[in-house]
């Protein structure tokens, strides 16, 4: 297995290029070289079955890995019960969507905890995780868990593993971009430091897991509070650096599905990352 690159979204070059609809998203971008593709869905899903159904034909016949962003609104967490419960609808809803998209992995964030304390937040957002597993059909489909990019949300590495141990339909997300960002920058260095990061997954999960992890990665300014805004590879003031977690991944033999979320050059940036990766294999 090797691993796959892609980007969140449409990238400013697809709509240069001429393109509007997101259903010719998959042949463009296996004609520039890509092979993994995110939907995304953060600000709630528009399109219809039908426009669902014929991206994932496309992409199944283009050869490109879906996945599927769920809605921002989302929140495990939330301290108002009646919200907490339309957060699993608003995910049975996603995966009926990555359903018909052929997606393996939704990515769900799992909230705050701005107004009450981190113990507390992780309480009630396992418990809505419980209810999840026990009402909703996965149709096979992970339900993947994302690390967070600000501090005062949920999201550490430990946390999302933590959670991710409640059933084997949750899997972590790891979102190199704001672990970087939650940690102001003092994270990844070299390979090794990303390896850490598999090893860890591989040590509280599985290998499998680890190995065949769904990820993201984008460089991110910060401020004292974590994550501010997405930015391009062309920036060199803020992290993380792609060489050595590119490095990281041929060195481990990892199988990775990598998801650029550059802001506007997340296809460019996807495949800077997938030529040298292979340059390195």
């Amino acid at each position: 297995m090797k691993a796959k690159f892609g980007p969140g979204g449409n990238s400013d070059t697809f709509r240069l290029a001429g393109y509007s609809s997101t259903v010719d998203a998959p042949e463009w971008l296996s004609k520039i070289g890509l092979d993994a593709y995110e939907y995304e869905a953060g600000n709630g899903l528009s399109a219809g079955a039908s426009t669902l159904a014929e991206i994932g034909r496309r992409a199944f016949q283009s050869g490109i890995k879906m996945s599927y962003h769920t809605p921002y609104f989302i929140s495990l967490s939330g301290i108002i019960e009646e919200k907490r419960l339309k957060s699993i609808d608003y995910i049975r809803q996603s995966l009926e969507a990555a359903r018909l998209l052929g997606a393996d992995t939704i990515v769900v964030h799992c909230g705050s905890c701005a107004k009450i304390s981190r113990d507390e937040a992780m309480r009630l957002a396992a418990d809505t995780l419980v209810r999840t597993a026990a009402s909703v059909d996965t149709y096979g489909i992970k339900i993947g868990i994302e690390t967070m990019g600000k501090i005062n949300q949920l999201g550490t590495l430990d946390e999302v593993l933590e959670l991710c141990r409640i059933d084997s339909c949750f899997v972590p997300v790891v979102d190199f971009g704001h672990l970087n960002a939650r940690d102001l920058g003092g994270v990844f260095k070299c390979s090794d430091d990303y390896l850490r990061v598999f090893d860890k997954i591989a040590t509280r999960m599985d290998s499998y897991v680890a190995e065949n992890l769904h990820c993201h990665f984008s460089k991110i300014e910060y401020t004292s509070a974590g994550e501010k805004k997405h930015l391009t590879f062309e920036d060199t003031l803020y992290g993380p650096d792609y060489e050595p977690f590119v490095e990281a991944i041929v060195k481990g033999r990892l199988s990775p599905t990598v998801i650029c979320e550059s802001a506007g050059t997340q296809s460019a940036d996807a495949l800077t990352m997938k030529t040298l990766y292979e340059s390195m294999l």
